[in-house]
């Protein structure tokens, strides 16, 4: 059986008033970490890095290695070939477009919100 990440309860704490405070900007989060103790062992004439199970890699997967300044280390999947698109299955779909005219790309002058709301800024304190 592997064993499970330690939480600490100040960590905890941390996390949820965190939740909290970012929870209407998600994006804003900072990634969640958990620590694993993992055990290097030999395997022909390398080094292996036995990984819990609870990562949910899949045998076989490429891994890339990051190694800062000597002492750390992350990995992360490597990145999958990207799709290529095929530009001659739209070549000549859209050969009854026309370009946009001079004079259609002229906007008549309209009045703007904030010109509106200075001019009436001015009419109560004059």
């Amino acid at each position: 059986m592997g064993k499970e990440a330690k939480v600490d309860p100040e960590h905890e704490r941390r996390r949820k008033g965190l939740e909290r405070v970012f929870g209407a900007a998600p994006w804003l989060k900072p990634r969640e970490k958990l620590h694993y103790r993992a055990k290097v062992f030999k395997s022909g004439n390398s080094l292996a890095l036995r990984l819990p199970a609870g990562l949910q890699l899949t045998p076989g997967m490429e891994m890339e290695l990051t190694v800062e300044d000597g002492v750390f280390y992350s990995f992360e999947p490597a990145d999958l070939p990207k799709r290529k698109f095929d530009i001659a299955k739209v070549c000549g779909s859209a050969n009854d477009l026309a370009f946009i005219e001079p004079d259609d790309r002229l906007f008549e002058e309209r009045p703007l919100l904030w010109e509106t709301l200075g001019k009436s800024g001015e009419d109560r304190t004059g």
